[in-house]
């Protein structure tokens, strides 16, 4: 299994996956101001995507990274879609919609995780896919409906949570492809 390390904190597509922590902070004082709240989800979601590019241009993916980037997505996720349930800019069954598909794919990272025979190459690889891709436009409409035309937010959710599901079974369907070794079969 790959170690982690502390040192790895220092690279910069890790310190970029950590930006999105301070900004889940800062996204529930924002909520009421919606140009500011989507800004900062739009900080975030860039840094998303930055974290991932730099450290494959760079080829300094690492063990840690493949740690810190989905625990990012999780917090800033769960602190945007409860901020919006407990401002009453969604229902509460929204948050279960919106998490879909990190609920499928939380017991998948910490298969992952966990798993003895897991080689390196295989816990920092990028995962992303069309299906999560999609899942994550509409996650973001949906917020950007939430914040600033609550009339479609009802049928948004339902897209988000379809899009979600099938962004997670499609995850779980390329981890359970592999073999032991990490190959695809």
């Amino acid at each position: 299994m790959p170690t982690l390390s502390s040192a790895d904190l220092k690279r910069l597509p890790n310190l970029v996956s950590l930006v999105r922590i301070p900004l889940a902070a800062v996204f529930p004082w924002t909520v009421g101001r919606p140009v500011l709240a989507l800004a900062v989800i739009c900080v975030a979601g860039a840094t998303d995507v930055l974290d991932g590019w730099l450290a494959r241009r760079s080829g300094r993916a690492t063990a840690l990274g493949a740690v810190i980037d989905p625990v990012a997505d999780k917090v800033f996720a769960v602190v945007v879609v409860g901020t919006l349930a407990v401002h009453g800019k969604m229902p509460l069954w929204g948050i279960a919609a919106m998490l879909v598909r990190e609920i499928l794919e939380a017991p998948l990272v910490v298969r992952v995780m966990a798993s003895k025979k897991v080689r390196r190459a295989r816990r920092i690889q990028a995962r992303a896919n069309l299906a999560g891709k999609v899942a994550t436009g509409v996650q973001f409409a949906t917020v950007a409906a939430a914040l600033l035309w609550p009339a479609v937010v009802d049928a948004a959710l339902v897209l988000a949570a379809l899009s979600g599901a099938v962004a997670g079974i499609s995850y779980w369907r390329r981890e359970l492809a592999r073999t032991p070794e990490g190959q695809s079969v």
